[in-house]
């Protein structure tokens, strides 16, 4: 078979074809499609002396290599008018190919919740021809399982597409973020990744509380932002009113903002047009020694760390020493390629491109997200800025059901941090749940998300205490200390007071539910600071609460209470001193410290009353009566008492005198003091999980 053929002959040789694809069908590399030996992989001659022309990563197989000319066609035609194959071998072959550095556009999309980013990129993936039309999917970025499930995006993903504008060719690098606010910690690394953003709005929704929370990001990274109203084809949609919207809360200039419905295909071209046109090109710095930013990684059990990274200045070539700044390990690049969206092999990457790089690297330490990777022989002077760290907001303990797994879940702990930089643990130990880990987490869902990704990926069966915040607590002797567990706390006579978070939040909802959002953050403690109105029907409600009032289900509440309506968005403002208590639970007159927690002074009783009936329903009774007790140090607050199995010692007395039933009565009431005095009682598993999962409710 013919190892070369034009486009013309492809088309009109319905037989050719079918062989064609039936070859690149079954060989090993079917997505790389190498060029005749004499093609330069890159389009355009590079005025840099540094690009040299690359050579494939395929194997060379007759049956699978097909050599083309250069295909001038836009994108529309690559999906519309070209066929399926034409399409593959473009997007195969296009994609590898080389541009100059001015013709690289790095951007990300940014948006609250559910306002269509992942449907968008979808479509600019389809339209650029960078997925063919067969292996199209809804949320194709979105790979985890879970993702799916929810509908959410949680992981940041890349994917390098190829435009062509006005006979040009452009590589663009998209990031595809998340837009719930717990993943707030993954846009922020795109966003260092990136010249550029598209901040994507729902046309019927609006402006929503994590789309501030993403502009301002942006801002901060002195990103151009391409104003981009998605949703347009829905009969609710209003452009005109959320373009207002937008240039009175935002700021943003929208006279040039582009209509679009991601579903429908309307506006993408003009999306692509703005980008290229819009979004300025990385710095062309291929002459300086290299520095890369890895802003995501995850481990791969075949090949060890597989690192994400964007090439700030110089070039990294397959083969290369290189060094990770921060861990002062090196490693040999074994394997360096493009995520388009699956992992492509090329020979080397310059300045401004986004790629990965396999090298063999065992240890999960060795390189961690916002570390600097240089070359090792010629090492850059400075390291990258890199990321902030970021800040827990809630915590929880994290438990294997069978003790034998504390190891595996130490390690899964290990290798999911990798991919979670948010995610922090540190090693436990509790009384009745054993050896585990207190894990630090951004929000509520992350924990959630967190949970089901170490049960689901790496096959453990976990115990989750309730979620709880850090608490400081200033000491009679100045000490300060930090405790995230009720059973860190110090003793009262050692304590001057107890501190906690307070995060101010903003909640935009319509005017129709100011009223019950207002209620329901002043029953969670809130001190009200700022209400404005945004537009005639739109109210922006600004609170500060504790932390501790918000991780249990304000979320849930604020939802339901405004119909689904209302978006939150918050931020740590910092410690403030508040009437904390610890509340203790005695069974049988035994503390029982993993049911500890600390609670607000007005909220002790309903949450001690709470737990304690819960507990009587739970216990399984003994052959002596027992007490279940909630206690703020040495007073009960709230009682409930477990009943003894009472044996009939009175079954044998068919008769006789009183003084005989009598006797046995009071033997037998001796009897259950003694037991009671020695007996232990064992509160079972379930009863644990029970009253973990009520505390969620309760506190």
């Amino acid at each position: 078979m013919a190892t070369s053929a034009s486009v013309s002959e492809l088309r009109a040789s319905p037989s050719l074809l079918s062989s064609l694809s039936a070859a690149n069908r079954h060989h090993p590399r079917r997505r790389i499609y190498t060029p005749a030996a004499t093609t330069s992989l890159y389009s355009l001659s590079s005025s840099s002396p540094n690009i040299a022309p690359l050579q494939s990563a395929a194997p060379k197989s007759k049956s699978s290599l097909i050599s083309l000319p250069p295909l001038r066609c836009r994108a529309s035609d690559t999906v519309a008018d070209v066929d399926d194959v034409t399409a593959q071998v473009q997007a195969g072959q296009h994609r590898l190919l080389k541009v100059p550095t001015s013709n690289i556009r790095n951007f990300c999309i940014i948006a609250h919740i559910d306002h269509g980013k992942s449907t968008l990129a979808d479509k600019l993936l389809q339209v650029t021809g960078t997925v063919e039309k067969r292996e199209m999917k809804a949320q194709f970025l979105d790979n985890m399982d879970l993702e799916r499930e929810r509908g959410i995006t949680i992981k940041l993903q890349a994917a390098r597409m190829r435009y062509t504008f006005q006979n040009q060719p452009y590589c663009l690098n998209l990031i595809d973020t998340p837009g719930h606010v717990d993943f707030s910690y993954e846009v922020s690394r795109s966003l260092a990744a990136c010249e550029g953003a598209l901040l994507v709005v729902d046309a019927s929704q609006g402006v929503e509380a994590q789309t501030l929370a993403n502009v301002y990001l942006a801002l901060e990274n002195n990103l151009e932002i391409i104003p981009v109203l998605n949703k347009i084809d829905l009969p609710g949609a209003e452009p005109d009113r959320v373009v207002k919207e937008i240039e009175e809360v935002v700021g943003l200039d929208c006279s040039n903002a582009i209509l679009c419905s991601a579903k429908e295909g309307i506006g993408i071209r003009d999306i692509l047009d703005s980008i290229v046109q819009r979004i300025p090109p990385p710095n062309n710095t291929i002459e300086r020694p290299l520095r890369a930013l890895i802003f995501d990684s995850y481990y791969d059990p075949y090949r060890g760390v597989i690192v994400y990274f964007r090439v700030i200045d110089g070039t990294i070539r397959k083969g290369d020493r290189i060094c990770f700044m921060a861990s002062e390990k090196d490693y040999f690049a074994d394997e360096v390629g493009v995520l388009s969206p699956n992992q492509l092999q090329v020979e080397e990457l310059f300045a401004g491109e986004v790629g990965y790089l396999s090298a063999s690297i065992r240890s999960v330490a060795d390189a961690r997200v916002g570390d600097t990777i240089t070359h090792y022989g010629r090492r850059a002077e400075d390291s990258l800025p890199g990321y902030e760290e970021a800040t827990p907001m809630v915590f929880c303990g994290l438990f294997p059901v069978e003790a034998d797994q504390f190891p595996e879940l130490r390690d899964a702990l290990e290798k999911l941090q990798l991919n979670d930089a948010a995610l922090k643990f540190e090693p436990e130990t509790s009384s009745a749940m054993g050896f585990g880990f207190r894990c630090g987490f951004l929000g509520l869902l992350h924990m959630e998300i967190v949970q089901e990704r170490l049960e689901r990926e790496y096959n453990l069966s976990l115990i989750t205490t309730a979620p709880s915040v850090v608490y400081r607590v200033n000491c009679v002797n100045d000490d300060i200390v930090e405790c995230s567990n009720p059973s860190l706390l110090p003793e009262p006579g050692q304590r001057r007071s107890i501190e906690e978070p307070v995060v101010k939040i903003e909640m935009l909802t319509p005017k129709d539910y100011i009223g019950p959002l207002m209620e329901l953050s002043q029953d969670r403690r809130g001190e009200f600071k700022e209400m404005k109105f945004i537009t005639e029907n739109r109210a922006s409600l600004t609170y500060e609460l504790p932390l501790a009032e918000m991780v249990g289900d304000f979320f849930d509440q604020l939802k339901s209470r405004s119909k689904g309506y209302a978006s939150m968005e918050y931020t740590f403002v910092g410690y403030e001193e508040s009437d904390l208590i610890k509340l203790d639970i005695r069974i049988n007159g035994d503390q029982v410290e993993p049911l500890a927690t600390i609670v607000h002074k007005d909220k002790a009783y309903a949450v001690g009353r709470a737990l304690t009936q819960k507990l009587k329903e739970l216990i399984p009774r003994q052959m002596f009566k027992i007490p279940i007790q909630a206690c703020i140090g040495s007073k009960v607050i709230a009682s409930e008492s477990l009943s003894a199995i009472r044996k009939d010692v009175l079954a044998k007395c068919y008769g006789g005198d009183i003084s005989r039933k009598k006797k046995l009565l009071k033997k037998q009431a001796a009897g259950k003091k003694r037991m009671k005095a020695i007996g232990k009682v064992d509160v079972p598993q379930e009863a644990f999980m029970a009253v973990l999962k009520l505390e969620k409710e309760v506190l």
